[in-house]
């Protein structure tokens, strides 16, 4: 973890979270949210604007390390409504950050 740079502000955070009202993965609100880096830091993933997301403890503990599709499909959840909400999601943040600079 100490050799990857890591750069998710505490700023990016909160707009992530505000954008996906509730965990990612599975929809649910009204509970405590936690980093999750879709391409796991085990895979190379890093805690960055681009690679997190906010779920749930359940969805977060149940994705451990897996790939996101593979672990998305597994558990019965729709794959691509994810994908595509986390692009436009991703996006619009990001146009966002780079305007705060």
């Amino acid at each position: 973890m100490q050799r990857v740079e890591h750069d998710l502000s505490g700023e990016h955070w909160a707009a992530l979270k505000a954008a996906w009202g509730g965990c990612a993965y599975c929809g649910s609100t009204g509970e405590p949210l936690q980093r999750d880096c879709v391409l796991p830091v085990s895979r190379g993933g890093r805690y960055t604007l681009e690679n997190v997301v906010p779920v749930c403890r359940s969805c977060n503990a149940s994705k451990c390390h897996y790939e996101v599709t593979g672990w998305l499909r597994r558990k019965g959840l729709d794959e691509s409504t994810f994908l595509k909400r986390y692009m436009r999601i991703k996006s619009a943040i990001a146009v966002t950050a780079v305007g705060d600079d």
